[in-house]
């Protein structure tokens, strides 16, 4: 199966975040096959019950080529033109899986050993996998983490900060509203203070931002709404204590702000002869640490195409992004040589 017959197979896969199961059976079976004739070394590293990421390796795993086998919803199936590849998971990440996958063949032919290739589940909510994966590190030196750069190494990477924000109400028929109090109308007053929070900036990250992502309550437009309840997410360029405390702040005697993720802004290397970026979205990286070594953070397509009806990635991209990869475990494995 060639590159581009790869990524259309992972992306007719569904496989939103929690339904792994199916994408990684099929990656096990077809990483399989380079391990028995590699002689490589493949397993099932448990992430999370009934989710498992995939680990592959060929020698001692001195680079590890990393990304993500969830996709955000709504799952829609591939197609391609001369250009590009559509389809849920196209740019991010299946595109980058058959890009690993496609460099790893390339390595082994030419007899280049010592590194691996790790998929893991659960990047779009809360990097299960890569947490899972952190505390069950196998020696890696070095680790590439593969996300929609265009294909430039990102220097940086934005954090992350999620809250739910939970109100009550009181019942009450809606021709009487003195009767009762609307949720849904406390939470519409905390949100609007929760925009107005000042964010930080960067000079390199530029500004935070945020996203409310979700709304749900209510029952009926007849009654008065007992619950309401939003997700929201900042983008962090900076230390997150000014927002937790304005959100607090917010919330107070109103609403429950419960802070379900945070992620840290990161710093990262570039390498000799990769041009570079800056990231405005948040990685596994974090949840790494350094447990598998010095991360890079680099990939094919346009992360603006990510997340949309419109996904996709440019053929040519995902040919450039084998070469890369390649490159980069060869440049990698001699410079962990040179300063061992």
């Amino acid at each position: 199966m060639d590159l581009f017959e790869l990524t259309r197979a992972l992306v007719d896969i569904e496989s939103i975040t929690n339904n792994e199961r199916q994408v990684g059976d099929y990656l096990f079976e077809r990483l399989s096959a380079l391990g028995t004739c590699y002689k490589g070394h493949l397993e099932r590293m448990e992430a999370a019950r009934g989710r498992d990421n995939i680990f592959a390796c060929w020698g001692e795993p001195e680079v590890t080529l990393s990304t993500h086998m969830d996709t955000v919803p709504p799952f829609f199936p591939s197609r391609e033109d001369d250009e590009f590849i559509w389809g849920r998971g196209a740019c991010d990440a299946k595109g980058i899986i058959a890009a690993m996958v496609g460099a790893a063949e390339r390595l082994l032919a030419g007899g280049t050993r010592n590194f691996g290739l790790l998929f893991v589940v659960g990047e779009e909510r809360n990097s299960a996998g890569a947490k899972a994966a952190a505390q069950n590190p196998r020696g890696s030196r070095f680790l590439v983490d593969g996300e929609p750069t265009g294909n430039r190494l990102a220097v940086a990477s934005k954090g992350a900060l999620r809250y739910e924000i939970v109100a009550q109400g009181k019942l009450a028929h809606s021709a009487y509203p003195e009767l009762g109090h609307s949720a849904i109308h406390v939470l519409l007053d905390v949100l609007r203070e929760i925009q107005n929070i000042p964010l930080p900036e960067d000079p390199l990250l530029g500004a935070s931002t945020l996203n409310i992502g979700t709304i749900a309550g209510g029952r009926a437009p007849n009654v008065l709404a007992d619950h309401a309840q939003a997700e929201i997410m900042f983008r962090l360029s900076g230390d997150p204590a000014p927002i937790r405390a304005a959100v607090t702040a917010a919330s107070a005697g109103r609403a429950e702000a419960r802070e379900v993720l945070y992620t840290p802004a990161v710093r990262l290397s570039g390498l000799n002869g990769l041009p570079t970026t800056v990231a405005a979205f948040t990685t596994d990286i974090p949840a790494f640490g350094d447990s598998w070594g010095k991360a890079f953070l680099i990939g094919p397509g346009n992360i603006h195409m990510a997340h949309t009806a419109e996904e996709r990635v440019a053929r040519r991209d995902l040919a450039d992004a084998v070469d890369i990869y390649a490159r980069m475990v060869r440049q990698l494995l001699a410079k962990g040589s040179t300063s061992a």
